[in-house]
């Protein structure tokens, strides 16, 4: 997957540098989800063409191109940085004090870790420990 991943993002990069590959999903063993974001956002035809510039890997897969939506996966250290203050779920790989799951605010992120804080407590979660990480959609107050 690495490879592929490697190949799709050095593609996109030369095509359409502001598209960012988020995320690279196999759905199944001929299926490829790709998640991408773009500063202006991602429409229908903004999928479609990340899409024609990938075709020849529709001889080997059947794609999904779509946005990250709410809950964005978060997958590089910039993207925790981008996100610090914004709710996150963390499901690790290895127990860290006893959980594999965390839900909170993103409190600081570098290169190689990212800091949780949940009710007064902080996890320091290494991103090598980090098995899938998204952030946790954040509903406006509604007032009647």
């Amino acid at each position: 997957m690495e490879s592929i991943q490697s190949e799709i993002e050095s593609r996109l990069a030369k095509r359409e540098p502001e598209v960012e590959l988020i995320a690279l999903e196999r759905t199944g063993t001929e299926a490829l989800r790709l998640y991408i974001d773009h500063p202006d956002g991602v429409d229908l035809a903004l999928c479609e063409t990340v899409t024609n510039h990938l075709r020849d890997l529709l001889d080997d897969y059947a794609l999904e191109v779509s946005s990250p939506g709410l809950d964005r996966p978060l997958t590089k250290p910039e993207h925790y940085r981008r996100f610090r203050g914004h709710r996150v779920k963390v499901r690790t790989s290895k127990a860290i004090d006893g959980r594999r799951n965390f839900i909170g605010t993103i409190a600081d992120a570098g290169d190689d870790a990212v800091r949780v804080e949940d009710s007064g407590d902080s996890f320091e979660i290494p991103l090598s420990h980090v098995h899938r990480s998204n952030l946790v959609p954040e509903l406006p107050e509604v007032h009647s």
